[in-house]
C-alpha cells in the first residue's frame, strides 16, 4: 500500500539538508543548510526519534509565525 502525501498549510516551506542534530534532556536542536545559510528549529527529541532525524536527510524547515517583530537600537 502506498502511504499518503502529507499536505501543509504553510507557505513557507525551505527545502535543505540537516547538518546537525543535538539532543538536549527533552528538546533537540536541528539545523538545517538552506542554500548556504543556517535555519534552526527547536524540536522535542520525542520528534528526532520518530521522524528518524539524522545528518545528511533532506528535509524542509517549515515557518508559520502571526506575528513578526522589529526592533532597532
Amino acid at each position: 500500500m502506498r502511504e499518503p502525501t502529507m499536505r501543509i498549510s504553510a507557505r513557507n516551506q525551505l527545502k535543505g539538508t540537516i547538518v546537525e542534530v543535538t539532543k538536549g534532556a527533552t528538546t533537540a536542536h536541528v539545523r538545517i543548510d538552506i542554500g548556504g545559510s543556517i535555519v534552526t528549529a527547536s524540536v522535542t527529541n520525542a520528534a528526532v526519534d520518530d521522524l528518524g532525524l539524522e545528518v545528511g536527510q533532506p528535509a524542509y524547515a517549515v515557518i508559520k509565525a502571526s506575528d513578526v517583530m522589529v526592533a532597532v537600537d
